[in-house]
């Protein structure tokens, strides 16, 4: 899974901005709870078929408290919204953190 430490090499700020600005500025607004706003990331990450990211936020969708089935459903939700095969792509990602989740 290729994260923004992988790629401090090429890009050194690009962790930085990750954590100063999603972290820091948008996630730390007020309005949503943290559930709220893994599952609102979830979808938008499905929608672009991120899957490493998708990976990510499986990992942080469970550490703030939402359930398997919760991350599950949420995915298949978006099925009528952006197909089939983005939902499996997405699936087949979040398969492989919560198989190691377990």
């Amino acid at each position: 899974m290729m994260t923004a430490d992988a790629l401090k090499g090429l890009a050194p700020d690009l962790r930085k901005y990750i954590v100063e600005f999603a972290y820091g500025e948008i996630y730390s607004r007020p309005g949503l709870d943290s559930k709220q706003r893994q599952l609102v990331t979830l979808a938008s990450l499905v929608t672009q078929g991120a899957t490493t990211q998708i990976q990510t936020h499986v990992k942080r969708a469970l550490t703030v408290g939402l359930t398997r089935t919760e991350i599950v459903e949420s995915i298949m939700q978006l099925i009528p919204y952006v197909g089939f095969p983005r939902v499996q792509t997405a699936l087949t990602a979040a398969k492989e953190i919560l198989e190691q989740e377990n």
